[in-house]
């Protein structure tokens, strides 16, 4: 029998092999208490949000140039029943040039860590912060190793 144990051929060490992973993009009030977990925090609401001061609420980078657009945003009002529509809106928005560089940027520092998208709503489940974070998980396979044996 010829396997690596018999003594017939040079033993292999543990093969790495690729493996494509999600990125870890989390969803999180800014006004909520840090979370030792969350890695980079972006603020990504086109204002600044009333009452936490930037050092404060450990806001790593504000990105408004990748929230929706005034328009959009006024037309969704945060309705419930609106989500699915306005997140489909809003993922061709994407597509801007500018908001596409920003999430592209986003993409790349999720790519190297937790990302925790940070947003002032109310109900951040159904903000533009979710469907920015569905996007970039499903469109940026961060490549990790995988030891098989």
């Amino acid at each position: 029998m010829n396997t690596p144990s018999s003594g017939s051929g040079p033993e292999r060490p543990d093969v790495q092999t690729p493996v494509a992973v999600r990125p870890d993009v989390r969803v999180r009030r800014v006004h909520d208490p840090t979370d030792p977990h969350d890695g980079t925090r972006v603020l990504i609401d086109r204002l600044w949000p009333r009452g936490p001061r930037r050092h404060r609420a450990a806001i790593d980078e504000w990105c408004p140039e990748a929230a929706p657009s005034t328009q959009l945003r006024r037309w969704y009002g945060h309705g419930p029943d609106r989500f699915d529509e306005f997140a489909r809106r809003y993922r061709f928005a994407l597509q801007d040039p500018l908001r596409s560089a920003r999430l592209h940027h986003l993409q790349e520092v999720a790519a190297r860590g937790p990302l925790t998208l940070l947003t002032a709503t109310r109900r951040p489940e159904i903000s533009a912060a979710a469907g920015l974070a569905d996007v970039i998980r499903e469109s940026a396979p961060v490549p990790s190793t995988s030891a098989r044996g």
